[in-house]
């Protein structure tokens, strides 16, 4: 059942609406993957490895609620149950335990760069279904590329 209707074809709103539902996985895991590291970081760049995962936690955390609000828009019900993204995720698993500064950059590079291709994928494919949605894929994922640079820089 959807109380939500749309402009767009039904073609089209499946092919955005799993574009939409791949980068909300992908950017809640990206939160908790962050989030977990930035609790167990050990090392000399504690602080500022810290604070960095801070940023990317809040990234992941308001284009997920952006990307799952066009989802419903598009009347595509946002799926971000810990089920969901854990079957459906790109990221590999946060390391368990304490976790030295440099690998967490290694992870967070890691995570990133997966991210940010899925990204891409979605972007060319609601290039011509959905522009709109293109757009806020677009948007985030600049953003990502963003803390994926620092990352790989704090690694070199």
């Amino acid at each position: 059942m959807s109380v939500v209707t749309s402009t767009l074809s039904e073609q089209a709103r499946t092919v955005v609406g799993n574009a939409l539902q791949g980068a909300l996985v992908d950017l809640v895991d990206l939160s908790l993957v962050a989030k977990q590291v930035h609790w167990n970081v050990v090392g000399p760049r504690f602080r500022s490895v810290h604070l960095q995962l801070d940023e990317v936690v809040a990234t992941a955390r308001q284009h997920a609620d952006t990307v799952a609000e066009r989802a419903a828009a598009i009347g595509v019900t946002p799926d971000g149950r810990s089920a969901t993204v854990a079957k459906t995720s790109g990221i590999h698993e946060a390391p368990d335990g304490w976790v030295k500064d440099g690998d967490v950059v290694r992870t967070m590079v890691d995570a990133l760069g997966v991210i940010i291709g899925r990204m891409r994928e979605r972007i060319a494919a609601t290039d011509e279904p959905d522009p709109v949605s293109q757009d806020i894929l677009i948007g985030l994922t600049a953003d990502l590329e963003k803390h994926h640079w620092m990352f790989q820089a704090e690694s070199r």
